[in-house]
């Protein structure tokens, strides 16, 4: 590790050290090497109190016993796949192309357990989380960057998470409760359900499997009561092809992808499997910590693609190719007081997850919309709490704090907060489509400085050793994250294309140099820790300064031989 305030040490990127005018020169370009936290004095520690203890167990390869006490950072980690921007992802997959796109969250989901593995390794094998990680690797200015980018991902993300519970209050209470109201009660009881963890860690962990449990009795309500076609569903999961799709239902499967793969739940998953008491110092337990939490990971995505499914494929039966004259129609003569949401037009409808609970009560009863509101306030409440200790683990590792609890909470929460309730107090509950969307580019922007730099830590044997990315984790993760990043630039692309307005154009392009040039600095140090080494020109500076004010490191072993 390198001290505060001290120049980056750089080393060559040869496969082997080698002499070469009296310089040795080690194999990890432009990064230092990194020791995991040894003991329990380590500063660097998780952010919970406690550490859950591993059962000794010798004599089995697969142990039920072990698995369990790993079961938990996974779950807390797909709840991002849960909350409410990708409840609305998925009504409006299901409204605008029925069963069609299914396979396009199959794929999204089985990318995003791909890239949790990384992040999960990064914090099982060198003790630190990414940001962590970050903070010791890269320089002062690009450092910052990258904690703001992270930051505006945590805040959209956030934003999104406390604008659904507060619509699902609003749903319940029948319109009594405004949203600013919605908003100030979820400040409320996240700060409430955040110190469950003082009872103990995994205590917590069970509050928020009761959560996923709820959303997923909630939407299997809907989806044994709407009756799905089962042979449909089927054929649009594992068909990867959408028949007489046009623009509408291709920018629809871009906006799954990006509401599936969320930047901050990298940072979020790579800190939240420090709380295991793993020996670092020893590779079986090690490997068998990535093993345990690989198949958890798996078992908790798993369930969310089913939840997710089932939002899908209710709004696919139910409401895929429904006018707003029908809906109208419908919520007249049922009663709902809601109907002039939906004009007498014969204009595809068109829903969010506020009209998505109004529909549902229009056609199914005023049950099916209260348990509609019921898994939304899951969702909400859940993804607000896993996105608060997200910011905490962020600012933590990159601006290495070491404040009280109580202020990490107050100030990570506030940062996105204050910014909800302005929305929330100007904007109507009708009215919030157009910020879900803005809210989805400005993630879907933050992306690449969450994949790149995983890709980079985990592929160097400096920081992982033996458990560095091999060959085909590095081509296939490399070509997974230029296809996430293309997908969702496109997503961009059409959102600020539709805006119409010269002087955003205008603006956007500025800022699209300064983004591009970033990306472009951590792709390039991405491509030297893959093994470009042509790449690396602190090799060729070497050379011709014929070894002046050059320092070069030997790589350190990450574990006790």
């Amino acid at each position: 590790m390198h001290p505060r305030g001290a120049p980056v040490l750089r080393i060559s990127m040869a496969d082997e050290p080698s002499q070469e005018n009296g310089v040795i020169q080690s194999t990890q370009g432009l990064y230092s090497s990194t020791s995991p936290p040894v003991s329990d004095d380590e500063p660097f520690s998780t952010y919970f109190e406690e550490k859950v203890p591993i059962p000794e167990d010798v004599t089995q390869m697969f142990s039920f016993r072990k698995l369990w006490a790993f079961t938990g950072p996974g779950f807390l980690m797909s709840i991002a796949y849960l909350d409410p921007g990708n409840i609305e992802s998925d009504l409006q997959s299901g409204a605008k192309a029925g069963f069609k796109l299914l396979w396009v969250l199959l794929g999204a989901t089985i990318i995003g357990l791909l890239l949790q593995r990384l992040a999960a390794r990064l914090g099982v094998v060198t003790g630190m989380h990414l940001a962590e990680v970050c903070n010791r690797q890269y320089p002062t200015v690009p450092r910052i960057i990258l904690w703001l980018m992270v930051e505006l991902a945590i805040i959209g993300s956030d934003m999104q998470e406390v604008i659904g519970c507060a619509i699902a209050f609003n749903l319940l209470s029948m319109g009594r409760i405004p949203l600013w109201g919605g908003v100030l009660i979820t400040i409320i009881d996240t700060f409430v359900f955040l110190f469950l963890d003082k009872y103990g860690l995994r205590k917590l962990e069970a509050f928020f499997g009761f959560l996923i449990t709820i959303m997923a009795v909630s939407f299997g309500y809907e989806y044994v009561m709407v009756r799905p076609d089962q042979g449909e569903l089927l054929k649009g999961m594992f068909l990867p092809y959408c028949e007489n799709c046009g623009s509408a239902q291709m920018e629809q499967a871009v906006g799954i992808v990006g509401a599936v793969i969320m930047p901050h739940n990298i940072y979020l998953h790579s800190a939240l499997v420090k709380s295991r008491q793993i020996d670092r110092g020893n590779k079986k337990e090690v490997k068998e910590a990535n093993k345990y939490y690989f198949i958890e990971s798996t078992i908790a995505l798993f369930i969310s693609f089913l939840i997710n499914v089932f939002v899908v494929a209710v709004f696919a039966e139910a409401f895929y190719d429904k006018t707003n004259i029908e809906v109208n129609a419908k919520c007249n003569e049922s009663g709902s007081p809601h109907t002039d949401l939906f004009p007498l037009d014969n204009s595809t409808l068109q829903v969010d997850i506020y009209k998505g609970g109004v529909v549902l009560g229009c056609f199914f009863g005023p049950a099916a919309l209260y348990i509609w509101a019921i898994g939304i306030l899951a969702a909400g409440q859940s993804s607000t709490m896993t996105g608060t200790y997200s910011g905490q683990f962020v600012m933590e590792g990159f601006l290495n704090l070491r404040w009280s609890r109580f202020a990490r909470v107050l100030l990570t929460r506030s940062i996105a907060i204050f910014p909800t309730l302005l929305v929330a107090i100007f904007q109507d509950v009708q009215h919030l489509t157009g910020m879900n969307d803005f809210l989805n580019v400005l993630q879907s922007m933050q992306l690449p400085f969450a994949l790149i730099p995983i890709l980079t830590f985990t592929s160097l044997t400096s920081i992982m050793d033996d458990f560095a990315n091999g060959l085909m984790w590095k081509i296939g993760g490399g070509v997974v994250i230029l296809v996430v990043c293309a997908i969702n630039m496109y997503f961009v692309v059409v959102y600020v294309t539709s805006l119409n307005s010269v002087a955003l154009y205008v603006l956007v392009a500025l800022l699209c140099i300064a983004y591009l040039s970033f990306v472009c600095y951590l792709t390039w140090q991405c491509l030297i820790a893959l093994g470009v080494s042509c790449l690396d020109v602190s090799c060729l500076g070497s050379r011709v300064s014929n070894n002046r004010h050059a320092v070069f490191i030997e790589e350190q072993p990450a574990y006790d031989t």
